[in-house]
């Protein structure tokens, strides 16, 4: 094959999606650290996925077109570092293929290229042995190989592509010693051999079908659909089949849509709802297995009468013009109470285990009408959707705190003060961040070694900011060894967030144990957050 149009481009595409949703949980399962949260393959299925959709909403077959609507997908549906970082390498491509309708090996070489350079430049401090060093490597290695054989086919150089892509993986753990400890290769890398495998197999005759793909498909439309029709197949953990209660789910999804079909045999759950919160449906989800499939529909263009009406009417009614507005992440109705109390307009529903998208940042500013909105998204790998949110968004002035952690989000909002001006309270909320150290006690979900630590599942680690310091059978134990770890003579505040699994007496224990050795203030709060049973701030 000497060239490719439109049609074909998106048949590779949707063979890479395939091939993608169907290894998400191979790559998911390259986490480096053994916390139950590893959903870089999940993120980069959700972005993928979102991308194809609006491809074939499109219907069209123009390679500009496809090239376009993928990469407007791609952004708005970018979950995650890694999702936002393949977002960027195919609006590099979409780039480079404006007003073209058929590429030859060259043109398919320079468009990867232009790729891979976007994709750098949308990280402001680059690391090598990631996402980004598979990219450059392999799309420099299959241009140079495009160069040297000038009558090379789109096949071979897609074949040339795919393996550079592969030896560059197989090198990361050289270049991050940290995968090189954990035994692993970079997950974001390992997600982009994948996509490319799907561009081969497609090219080879034998592409890859949807059979685990979470699609976007048309149903019927229910009288009473709210929002987005959100159905997802879970295969229930070991810890899962422990830790479901069903009646407790059934009660919780209700609070956040209608219409919910809940079937459990005790391997698998299926839950179908119509939520305005597809998101928070998906966190819940998680943290008791791994989906096995996701359909997400939007049908608000239908909106009949539903449990869901009155908020909705309230989000249409115009608001009033106010200099500030600010949004917050967090997953937990303990921690969103809390964030509203400091002055949050708009939550949104996420954290460790389903990261927003770009689109849900875009939603959330879009219910704010304020001169000058600040975001908080409260987690490292959320910061880079946040910041692609505030681009793409208009006439409004976006600043995104790169809070890190609940804690910092919390002292971020305390600080923040109505009567300043923007640039005092950035400078205000900086530095109490800065000032904040963030502890958190979760459990290890496999057997690996990090930083010299022996870890064995399902024993109890303190993560001190993000470093694993304190390892224990004992979750008790984890937490004070983890207090101590966390405080010194200059520490005056402990904010103590309890999660969903943390207990009345445990919390109680705690913080007797802070009191009785401490002199400093503590604020308890039930956050109600999943994956950590503490999260501490220390100030």
């Amino acid at each position: 094959m000497d060239k490719i149009n439109g049609k074909i481009f998106k048949e590779m595409l949707e063979s890479a999606c395939n091939h993608l949703n169907s290894r998400k949980k191979d790559v998911d399962a390259l986490n480096v650290f053994p916390v139950p949260d590893g959903d870089t393959g999940t993120n980069m299925s959700l972005t993928f996925t979102n991308g194809i959709s609006e491809v074939r909403k499109s219907g069209s077959e123009s390679l500009s077109v496809v090239a376009k609507t993928l990469s407007r997908g791609l952004l708005m549906g970018a979950r995650g570092n890694s999702g936002v970082i393949l977002s960027q390498i195919f609006r590099g491509f979409y780039q480079a293929v404006k007003e073209t309708e058929e590429l030859d090996v060259k043109g398919l070489s320079d468009a990867m290229l232009n790729g891979s350079r976007l994709a750098y430049k949308a990280v402001m401090r680059p690391v090598e042995g990631t996402i980004l060093t598979v990219v450059r490597e392999s799309t420099e290695a299959a241009a140079k190989f495009a160069d040297e054989n000038p009558s090379c086919s789109i096949e071979q150089y897609v074949d040339e592509l795919t393996n550079a892509a592969k030896i560059s993986l197989d090198h990361t753990p050289e270049l991050l010693p940290v995968l090189k400890e954990a035994h692993v290769v970079d997950s974001g890398g390992s997600g982009l051999v994948i996509v490319f495998e799907g561009f081969q197999a497609y090219l080879a005759g034998k592409p890859f079908t949807g059979a685990e793909e979470p699609v976007v498909r048309k149903e019927e439309k229910s009288e009473k659909a709210s929002g987005y029709r959100t159905e997802y197949i879970l295969r229930l953990s070991d810890q899962g089949k422990n830790s479901f209660k069903e009646e407790r789910v059934r009660k919780t999804l209700e609070k956040i849509g209608n219409k919910l079909t809940l079937i459990n045999d005790g391997e698998q759950v299926k839950v179908r709802i119509n939520t305005m919160m597809p998101g928070e449906v998906l966190t819940l989800g998680q943290r008791y297995g791994e989906f096995l499939k996701v359909q997400i529909e939007n049908v608000q263009d239908d909106l009949k009468p539903s449990i869901l009406d009155e908020k909705e009417e309230e989000k249409e009614v115009p608001q009033e013009k106010k200099e500030y507005g600010l949004i917050s992440v967090s997953a937990g109705e303990g921690l969103e109470k809390l964030f509203r109390e400091y002055r949050v307009d708009v939550v949104v529903s996420g954290g460790q285990t389903m990261n927003p998208s770009t689109e849900d940042f875009v939603t959330a500013i879009g219910k704010i009408n304020a001169d000058h909105i600040f975001i908080f998204p409260n987690n490292s790998n959320i910061i880079m959707a946040a910041k692609q949110a505030a681009d793409v968004t208009e006439g409004k002035d976006i600043i995104v705190m790169e809070t890190k952690s609940i804690p910092q989000g919390l002292s971020a909002c305390i600080s923040f003060n109505p009567e300043s001006d923007p640039e005092t309270n950035r400078e205000a909320m900086q530095e109490a961040i800065d000032n904040v150290r963030t502890g958190q006690v979760t459990y290890a979900i496999k057997d690996t070694t990090i930083d010299g630590k022996e870890i064995h599942a399902g024993d109890y680690m303190g993560l001190l900011n993000k470093e694993i310091s304190v390892i224990s059978k004992d979750k008790m134990e984890t937490v004070k060894k983890l207090l101590d770890e966390l405080c010194d003579d200059d520490t005056e505040i402990i904010t103590l967030i309890a999660g969903e699994d943390a207990s009345d007496e445990e919390t109680a224990e705690i913080e007797a144990y802070i009191t009785d050795n401490y002199e400093v203030d503590v604020d308890v709060q039930k956050g109600g957050q999943p994956v950590y049973s503490y999260i501490i701030g220390a100030e």
